[in-house]
């Protein structure tokens, strides 16, 4: 069944890139639900709000309906099948074979032009520090021109029982230009090699790790969940999105510490609701309604308010990083 599936394999002579778009050239002249994902991407509406020492990029999408409204309890997982499943992929679907594990797949409800999804080839579940290090191979293999990112189980993956990645157009998400901002950055410390640094006066919290050695900041990583797990209180994945750059020989992995998936405002009925269900994409400055209510009345306060929720606090990123 594979095989069947697969458009090419990776060539390392050939840049990830490169046989990616190929793929989606492929993919949109012959899978109709993405040439409709598409034909519906390019009527999305932005527009920028300037929130307190910050800005983020408000966008109205219907199509992310699905993924913004998924359910992702127990039962209903258990109930559905997986669409990231080999055996429930459409008939038209083709992917790019990468490293013998993991297919490259184009999304057919692109948030951004040139959306791919990165899933493991076996129904295994969504945990990244398996996987690190596989994220740092995709982020070089991508480079310069794209930026791969993830949304744990528990906070935003809409397949929380199959292990993928996404990735994006460099420099699209905000936080990659505002990550080497010199007025944003706050040195934390330095550990085995890896600068730990934050970001300030940004109305959520990130951690950012970077090194120029895959193998340390593989290290250091699995040393910042550990403490995470530990400031949580948990066994399990802490609450995190995680997205991955690779420029000029150099790794920065941008982590977001969350206090929980949804906001308040989620859960809310009626015209109190707010359908922004935060992910990496959203966390990260680009924020993605699928409701046209939202887009016209989502304000500052809205914003900073469902960040501030969202996030741990400044005091529990300091203790995670001492205890690095």
């Amino acid at each position: 069944m594979l095989e069947n599936i697969i458009f090419e394999r990776y060539d390392a002579a050939t840049s990830l890139t490169e046989q990616s778009l190929r793929l989606l050239h492929q993919q949109q002249q012959t899978w109709p639900q993405l040439i409709d994902g598409y034909a519906a991407f390019a009527d999305v509406r932005q527009r920028n709000i300037a929130c307190d020492g910050f800005s983020i990029i408000l966008q109205f999408n219907p199509k992310r309906i699905v993924s913004s409204g998924a359910k992702i309890d127990a039962a209903t997982i258990k109930e559905r099948k997986c669409f990231l499943s080999i055996e429930n992929l459409p008939p038209e679907q083709r992917g790019i074979l990468y490293r013998n594990h993991f297919l490259v797949l184009c999304n057919p409800a692109p948030i951004v032009n040139q959306h791919f999804t990165l899933s493991h080839i076996e129904h295994v579940p969504q945990a990244i520090e398996a996987y690190i290090g596989t994220m740092l191979l995709l982020a070089q293999d991508f480079s310069p021109s794209f930026t791969v990112f993830y949304n744990g189980p528990r906070c935003g993956a809409s397949a929380p029982d199959h292990m993928h990645f996404q990735a994006a157009p460099a420099r699209v998400i905000p936080v990659e230009v505002d990550a080497v901002s010199a007025e944003r950055r706050v040195p934390e410390r330095t550990v085995e090699g890896v600068a730990i640094l934050t970001l300030k006066n940004y109305g959520r919290q990130a951690i950012l790790l970077e090194c120029d050695d895959a193998a340390r900041l593989e290290s250091v990583f699995h040393r910042l969940m550990s403490s995470m797990k530990a400031e949580e209180r948990t066994t399990e994945e802490p609450k995190v999105n995680v997205l991955c750059t690779y420029t000029d020989g150099l790794w920065r992995i941008i982590l977001f510490p969350r206090a929980k998936h949804r906001p308040d405002a989620y859960f809310k009925e009626g015209d109190e609701q707010i359908l922004l269900s935060p992910a990496s994409i959203d966390i990260g400055g680009l924020a993605v309604t699928p409701l046209e209510r939202d887009f016209i009345r989502v304000d500052a306060p809205t914003i900073e308010q469902i960040f501030t929720e969202v996030s741990l606090t400044r005091a529990e990123v300091e203790r995670i990083i001492a205890a690095v």
